[in-house]
């Protein structure tokens, strides 16, 4: 039973709890400047029972006792532009109860606010959960980010279809650090793990009608909450939380892909569940209409710059580091979060309130530095303690290696740690989250095997999706299976060198590398670069067609950058320790990088490690720096001698200097 305490505190936002005299007191807080009253609705089983909140300025806040694990709740707002027909879930809510269903036009008008019926029965509810967990002197690997290698991959999609994990675990959080998974990461060498999306999310309607599911997970309902349908447990925090220790205890980090520009709530008369029925004005842009503010492609765009959006954020990531253990985050469409008045700024408060949170110190801030606004554009614009995103380096090295465009020095510059972009407000190296792939666009296979974006299957006639991918697809389209031989072994080879040279160029660059999980080992997803609508084999990483020369030549080359004092410094290339040098040994001159027809050159670090870059198609002789080089690691289509190397074909190999 369910009784009202006498004492209860505007703060902490969402449900805490307390003992007194032997008695457990929770404490409901929640932010509504919109609203003139505010009911707490608590749930016994399908029985609720609804309590006035008290207003301290504009948190309505109450103390219960009698609220057990388990115990479903929600608020009900009463104002102007509210309606208390319509159960609103808590924006710090921890858990979830259910998802809407929203895929049918009739469903989805139980979420309207213009509905006057009471939808208690179907809205999501907050879920108060047990959150004790035994960490067992947990110890976060706190890698150097000059020492990082980033492992982009999807909770589900990694383990879905790997035949050596239990077939209960696949797919799961606990499937994802099965000794089989980690033992493979910790071979491959990579030191972080990013993981999309796994925050509570729900479905878009346009997505439910047509019985296809958000994969990718980029439609965020709870913040606070883990999403439950990755969990082999009826429990997903502590199943959550297990994982993330056993990722320390294999060195490895865990980042997060969080998603604070936009909500599940999409357009302004959309479905509602949450932040549109508590305070719309407060949490969401609009225009000098009225309307929207969609600088995010979903419909709505979170307003970061007020008080309480910033509260929310803070509040949100110190819950994932404290409560979680994470090591740190990656921020979709970041561009958002220095919005103010709504325009970008470097300078935001936002950004000031995550440099001096002590709660957030030491953790590794990844920005995707762009939305589709008004100057939403902002690569390199963010604060020092960012890295970013450098969709730069992805597009000006598939450019180099695929469309054979003879930049070199557009090569070296992103070779270099694109300082063109980064070298300035004393950033280091690091902040260029150097990648070639990620989950949006092709997959590194797909990047060599596919002129065009292949997206039927997402429903939109192929017109959703990247169309500037820079990608070649050797001759054929796709698989090369119709092929005969030679034919076949020769598109194949291409592509492996290919391959190859994106894959050592990328690793070996100045920066912080990412890898897409599956390019190790040549996953594809038939040609869909969009592919955030597939729940199924077109995502799930194929483990039965694993290319092992592949893995071995990516294992390789993690292993020798982890040898190569250059990059694990973290510190802008100088004339010290690095020369660049035409094919014939010297060093380059101007007409040698305007020469758009040589399309190779020589690259010595640390007078000790060279690497050989031949991006034509047919061979390249190199002479070699004095030096008694030893080949490494590379395209296996070399031949070397004393002084002389020559590549057979496009491709790239690293020596090193005995």
């Amino acid at each position: 039973m369910f009784t009202i305490h006498n004492n209860s505190t505007p703060s902490p936002f969402g449900y805490s709890q307390r003992i007194e005299n032997g008695e457990t007191i929770t404490n409901f807080a929640l932010f509504s400047a919109a609203a003139n009253a505010v009911e707490l609705c608590l749930f016994d089983e399908e029985n609720e029972s609804r309590f006035p909140m008290v207003r301290t300025e504009n948190v309505w806040h109450l103390a219960v006792t009698g609220v057990q694990i388990g115990t479903q709740y929600g608020f009900r707002i009463h104002g102007e532009h509210a309606n208390p027909q319509k159960l609103m879930l808590d924006p710090y809510a921890k858990a979830v109860s259910n998802k809407p269903n929203l895929s049918n036009e009739e469903s989805r008008e139980w979420f309207l606010l213009s509905d006057p019926r009471d939808n208690a029965h179907l809205a999501p509810r907050a879920v108060v959960i047990e959150e004790d967990f035994d960490w067992d002197n947990d110890k976060k690997p706190m890698t150097p980010w000059g020492e990082t290698i980033v492992y982009e991959l999807h909770v589900k999609g990694f383990s879905q279809l790997n035949e050596q994990i239990p077939e209960a675990l696949r797919g799961t959080y606990s499937g994802l650090v099965h000794p089989v998974n980690l033992a493979y990461l910790q071979e491959l060498g990579v030191t972080a793990v990013e993981l999309l999306p796994v925050n509570f999310h729900v479905n878009e309607p346009h997505l439910q009608e047509r019985g296809l599911q958000n994969y990718w997970g980029y439609n965020p309902l709870a913040m606070f909450a883990v999403e439950p349908k990755y969990a082999a447990t009826n429990n997903p925090l502590a199943e959550f939380k297990a994982m993330v220790k056993a990722f320390h205890q294999a060195g490895i980090e865990v980042i997060l892909d969080v998603v604070f520009n936009h909500s599940a709530e999409s357009e302004q008369y959309f479905p509602t569940f949450s932040q549109r029925g508590i305070d719309d004005q407060t949490y969401y842009w609009r225009n000098d209409h009225g309307h929207y503010i969609n600088w995010t492609g979903c419909g709505n765009m979170l307003n970061l710059s007020s008080d309480v959006g910033r509260k929310w954020v803070i509040d949100c990531l110190r819950y994932w580091v404290e409560q979680c253990h994470v090591d740190g985050f990656r921020f979709d469409l970041a561009s958002v979060l220095g919005r103010d008045k709504p325009d970008f700024n470097a300078s935001a408060q936002l950004f000031s309130d995550i440099a001096n949170e002590p709660g957030l110190q030491n953790i590794k801030l990844i920005a995707e530095p762009w939305d589709i606004g008004d100057y939403g554009y902002q690569v390199g614009n963010f604060p020092h303690y960012f890295a970013e995103w450098n969709d730069r380096f992805r597009d000006d090295l598939c450019r180099f290696w695929l469309w054979k465009s003879g930049e070199l020095g557009a090569f070296a510059e992103r070779f270099a740690g694109s300082g063109d972009l980064f070298k300035k407000n004393d950033r280091q190296p690091h902040c260029s989250l150097n990648f070639i792939t990620a989950h949006d666009g092709f997959t590194l296979r797909d990047l060599v095997s596919y002129n065009e974006k292949h997206n039927e299957a997402n429903g939109e006639q192929n017109r959703d999706g990247r169309n500037e991918n820079y990608s070649y697809n050797h001759g054929i389209e796709g698989e090369t299976t119709s092929l005969a031989e030679p034919q076949k072994s020769a598109v194949e080879n291409d592509r492996t060198f290919a391959q190859s040279g994106l894959l050592l160029s990328l690793l070996l660059a100045n920066g912080t590398p990412m890898l897409l999980a599956g390019d190790e080992f040549g996953n594809t997803q038939y040609g869909n670069n969009n592919a955030y609508c597939q729940d199924n084999e077109i995502t799930w990483l194929k483990w039965a067609n694993f290319d092992k020369d592949l893995f071995e030549l990516t294992k390789q080359i993690i292993a020798l950058r982890k040898q190569m004092v250059s990059l694990k410094q973290d510190q802008w290339w100088s004339v010290d320790n690095v020369q660049w040098l035409n094919s014939h040994g010297q060093p380059m001159r101007l007409e040698d990088w305007q020469n758009r027809e040589t399309k190779a050159l020589q690259v010595v670090l640390d007078n000790h490690w060279l690497l050989l870059i031949n991006a034509k198609a047919e061979g390249q002789h190199f002479s070699l720096p004095q030096g008694k080089w030893k080949a490494q690691v590379g395209t296996h289509n070399w031949v070397l001698t004393t002084q002389q190397a020559a590549l057979s074909a496009m491709g790239c190999c690293v020596l090193s200097n005995e």
